[in-house]
């Protein structure tokens, strides 16, 4: 996926206190997630029900780590 990083606004927790924390933007229905630390890696993409899924289980305390 080729999206123009600097044209979005990515977004991070407001109890990230270092820089080292996962970023997040919206492009139409599509959710990229990239890591702050490196933000010239590409992101990763999810559309709208997959971001949906994620947000649910992180909400349920769902994720194996």
């Amino acid at each position: 996926m080729n999206i123009s990083q600097p044209d979005l606004e990515w977004r991070r927790s407001s109890v990230c206190a270092s820089n080292m924390c996962v970023e997040v933007a919206r492009t139409g229905n599509t959710f990229l997630i990239r890591d702050s630390k490196d933000y010239r890696k590409p992101p990763l993409a999810f559309d709208a029900a997959e971001w949906a899924v994620f947000v649910t289980a992180i909400k349920e305390g769902n994720l194996e780590l």
